[in-house]
């Protein structure tokens, strides 16, 4: 018998309830006092920043307070991203043993293969492009990312429906070796929407969403029905976006790194992402660590995995990282999408060498 997902459409939210009534989500299956669900959602003009990401590196903070942009901070990982109300979010949240899932590689192939079936029946030709994006042509329309937490997969996606390009170039710090990768002058060329592939016969919102619970339904082999918020998430979320997420210690909770002094850097960009790390040592002779940071566009599983290895480092010798970070990935399940475990070894050790 095919698993059933209740379907919800949370409207226009600001950023930062959003990201709340995201942890809400993932809380309530958790407890299992809510069924697996599909929920769609959209944001006013918002700066997104990663959970792992240097805000000010990521975002242009000066831009977004002139012209009324709001910032918050996800709780997945991947890359900055800029939302406004010419996109529509999607997200699944649901028990991984309801889909045979184990492994997060696994879910963003079949889950973006899913929405991508779904854009089919509108006449676009849209494909899953490894690791986590959906492309049409070459230019993506759809990003994705998740993560596990526990028995819980928690796996979203931003369609871009209609939007400029230039309005997210003026709100994004877009990386110049991610352009130079893909012969890029700006990152507008990288993006496409369905306003550019359909013109005029662009379908309102009902039918996209429509179409893509038909590829979820088709390629997940699920059933969805309609369903409703109840007051008990609402007020969930309101107290996570209170007590934390929408707080501004959160959003920047990672902020200004490079501005520090004192602190040693190093970044590795690969074929998965980019992950720069920062360390401040002490000591009489400044070979004791006593902060990591650990920061990119990378996704990583369980999510407090990349804290609680900065924590593992703190008071080790600096010939010893090495050593640790692998002791640390031999005795933790980790599952990393964007990136292998030795990519933070080795950076980590590039920053202490310097």
């Amino acid at each position: 018998m095919a698993p059933t997902f209740r379907v919800i459409d949370t409207g226009l939210r600001s950023g930062r309830e959003n990201i709340a009534f995201d942890q809400a989500l993932i809380e309530g299956r958790l407890a299992d006092q809510i069924p697996d669900t599909i929920r769609f959602l959209r944001f006013p003009p918002t700066a997104l920043v990663g959970r792992h990401q240097d805000l000010r590196r990521e975002i242009k903070l000066e831009h977004c307070r002139a012209n009324g942009v709001g910032v918050a901070r996800r709780i997945t990982g991947g890359g900055a991203i800029f939302f406004d109300e010419g996109q529509l979010g999607w997200e699944l949240v649901f028990k991984r043993a309801h889909l045979g899932i184990g492994d997060l590689g696994t879910a963003a192939k079949r889950i973006c293969e899913a929405a991508a079936s779904g854009l089919a029946q509108l006449g676009i030709e849209a494909k899953y492009r490894p690791r986590n994006d959906i492309e049409v042509g070459g230019q993506k329309i759809c990003g994705t990312g998740g993560f596990f937490d526990g028995d819980v997969l928690f796996y979203q996606g931003t369609l871009l429906i209609d939007m400029n390009p230039q309005d997210m170039v003026a709100v994004l710090n877009v990386p110049k070796a991610k352009l130079e990768k893909r012969n890029l002058d700006d990152a507008a060329q990288r993006v496409t929407t369905l306003r550019a592939l359909m013109g005029d016969d662009l379908p309102n919102l009902e039918t996209i969403k429509a179409s893509m619970l038909d590829g979820f339904r088709e390629r997940l082999e699920i059933d969805v029905a309609e369903g409703v918020v109840d007051a008990a998430e609402d007020h969930l979320a309101q107290e996570i976006h209170d007590d934390e997420i929408g707080t501004d210690a959160f959003v920047a909770s990672i902020d200004g790194q490079h501005d520090q002094t004192g602190t040693l850097s190093a970044t590795h960009t690969g074929a998965g992402g980019t992950v720069t790390v920062f360390v401040r040592l002490e000591g009489p002779t400044s070979n004791r660590v006593r902060e990591v940071l650990i920061t990119g566009d990378f996704f990583v599983t369980p999510p407090r995995v990349i804290l609680d290895l900065e924590a593992s480092l703190r008071g080790i010798d600096r010939d010893g990282i090495g050593l640790a970070v692998d002791s640390f990935f031999d005795e933790t399940q980790v599952d990393a999408l964007t990136l292998a475990t030795e990519d933070i070894r080795d950076v980590l050790l590039e920053a202490v060498s310097a």
